[in-house]
This record gives structure tokens, sequence and C-alpha cells, in this order.
């Protein structure tokens, strides 16, 4: 059958960062790889649903529905409600799970198959100009264009979870290093409360969107950020 759509992974295992599927069928399955099921497109984030989402080809039009997944579906930021047809445009960014992978969609389908980058083909789209972009000496982040600026707290706290991407930062370290100006408690640490860092890293998450940075906390040991961004 021929192209009608396509889509281009901008997060998502385990595909890179570009790759092209083109929308043949008149319907393709999205969600997460398992032993029983294969979706047309796979991914292996245990916090995709195995029958997520399906786009299918409605009167020359692509059509998604939510499969009633568990982490949900949104459509440029509007969160999409379960076996609900929302016609799909030009540019339309998919987040699942909370950002866990996130698809832009396209009418301008490309002649590549799966694990090439055609980022060259699509003209009007930038796949970095997406992603969130840090710059620190400016102590902002640009979200979606948007330029946010950092309070000094921010600035540190992200800036050491930042320095050990997907590992583990130690409480002790956070605070040392985010509270370096309060006096030290019995242990020779700041003397920082676990209420006061919450705060401070929901603060971070409201500021600049919950799917910018993905702030995993670790009981009684510390923070770990996993999200993927530009750093500049």
């Amino acid at each position: 059958m021929e192209n009608f759509a396509c889509l281009y992974i901008i997060r998502g295992e385990p595909y890179r960062t570009g790759t092209c599927v083109n929308l043949t069928a008149d319907e393709t399955q999205i969600g997460r790889q398992s032993n029983q099921l294969t979706p047309d497109l796979a991914f292996t984030n245990p916090f995709i649903s195995r029958q997520h989402v399906v786009i299918r080809k409605e009167q020359d039009k692509a059509v998604l529905y939510d499969l009633c997944s568990r982490h949900g579906t949104e459509i440029n930021g509007i969160r999409v409600t379960p076996h609900t047809p929302y016609i799909l445009n030009n540019f339309d960014i998919i987040r699942l799970a909370n950002g866990m992978s996130v698809i832009h969609f396209s009418y301008m389908f490309a002649d590549q198959t799966l694990e090439i980058e055609p980022l060259s083909i699509t003209m009007q789209l930038n796949v970095s100009d997406l992603l969130p972009t840090i710059h620190w000496e400016k102590r902002e982040c640009v979200v979606e264009g948007k330029r946010i600026p950092m309070s000094e707290k921010e600035y540190l706290l992200l800036r050491i979870l930042n320095e050990s991407l997907n590992k583990l930062v130690p409480l002790e370290d956070i605070k040392s290093q985010v509270w370096p100006e309060r006096p030290a408690g019995e242990e020779g640490i700041p003397d920082v409360t676990l209420d006061e860092i919450n705060t401070l890293i929901y603060r971070v998450r409201k500021k600049f969107g919950k799917d910018t940075f993905l702030i995993s906390a670790v009981r009684g040991s510390g923070y770990m950020l996993e999200s993927e961004f530009n750093s500049l």
C-alpha cells in the first residue's frame, strides 16, 4: 500500500532520534513489545502500555485513538480521552506515558526505512528544537521555543542532577551543593529537610513542564534525572 503519513521518533527506546516510520496500513498499532504481542511500532519502556494507541486511516486522514493506556497519551500537551478519535495534523507532537516516548507526526512521508535518520527531508522539522535545551551560563531553559529563567536553587539542583545524568545523586550531595549557605547539622551536612527538597523539585516540574525533567526519587537515598535534553 502507498504511504499516506509518517512518524518520526523524537524519544523512545529502542529507536534512535530521527527514526522514520512510514504509515502504509489502514491501522498502525503502537505500544510495548511483549512475549504475547508485538505492535507495529514497538517500544520497550515499561511505562508504555502493550496496546497504547492506534492510528487509523479514515477518509485519507490519520486518526489517533488512545486504547485506555495506563499512563495516557497527549497531543500537543493536551491529554487524549481514551477511545475518542483525534484527527492528526502536520507537526503534531504525540507524547506517550508522560513523555517517556515522544513522536512527531507528518503527512510529508519519507522513503527511508526504520533505523535511518531522514531529518534532511522534513524541511520544517528540527528535532533539536523540539527537545528542551539548558543554557547553563545564562541560567535558562528553552522549552518548545520559550525561554524560562532559572532561580538560583533551580539552577543548582538541575546542575548537580545533570552532572550525574541517569545516576543516583545522594541526598547529602544535594543538600551540600544546593544549600551551601545553610548551617551544618549534627552530621556536618547542611540542615535541609526532605520537604524542602521535594518542594524545590515540585517547583521545577511545574515551572518547566512535567515532561521536561523526569526526576525520580529513590526512597531514603536520593534523586536521579532521567530526562533527555540538550545542554549548552
